[in-house]
């Protein structure tokens, strides 16, 4: 049975360059963000318009004008969750489906995966981590983002350091490509040939 890692990290830590990491080596990967983009461009599309009127425009969610409705709203964000979340877990178990016969290992590259409980179906969790100081100077060099803004994404996510308690494998992005580079190879090597073990289906 396919190792299923499950990937996170806080945003200015380097998860999606992690994530390629693992692709160069062959390691199938499985994107929570892009399926989301994806599925609001088809199969959501019509259940959150019919959710939250206006939001969609030619068959395709505009981000914007749906992030104004759930604003402030917890309950409305919960009911956009009901919506989106199982469309993500039904794509994310069609991922699994096809490469279980074919992968050793393979890559949940999800955002929230300890705050969703993403971690559970999952056979270890692997969390990519910087300094505070590399991440803070990282985001805020990203155009349109403000210090306010980056405040405001951090207080939404569970702090760095409890995420690095709850990880099987670190990957310390702050020391260069290379370094990432060589730390994915070895958590590759490390998990070659080891069995998953948990029932995701």
């Amino acid at each position: 049975m396919t190792f299923v890692l499950g990937l996170t990290g806080s945003i200015g830590m380097g998860k999606s360059a992690t994530a390629d990491l693992f692709r160069r080596l062959g390691v199938p990967v499985h994107d929570a963000d892009a399926t989301v983009h994806r599925l609001y461009r088809g199969r959501a599309a019509p259940l959150i318009e019919q959710a939250f009127p206006g939001t969609v425009a030619d068959g395709t969610v505009d981000r914007a004008k749906l992030g104004a409705a759930v604003l402030n709203s917890p309950e409305r964000l919960k009911e956009l969750e009901a919506i989106v979340h199982p469309l993500v877990r039904e794509e994310e178990e069609n991922f699994l489906a096809c490469v279980s016969a074919l992968a050793p290992i393979a890559v949940l590259d999800i955002p929230l995966l300890f705050e969703t409980g993403g971690d559970r179906r999952c056979d270890a969790a692997l969390v990519v981590t910087a300094p505070a100081h590399v991440q803070r100077e990282r985001v805020l060099a990203r155009p349109g983002m403000t210090a306010e803004k980056f405040s405001a994404i951090l207080a939404k996510q569970m702090p760095d350091a409890d995420k690095r308690a709850r990880a099987h494998f670190l990957v310390d992005t702050s020391r260069g490509f290379a370094s990432a580079e060589a730390q994915v190879r070895s958590i590759v090597v490390c998990l070659a040939g080891r069995p998953g073990r948990r029932h995701r289906f």
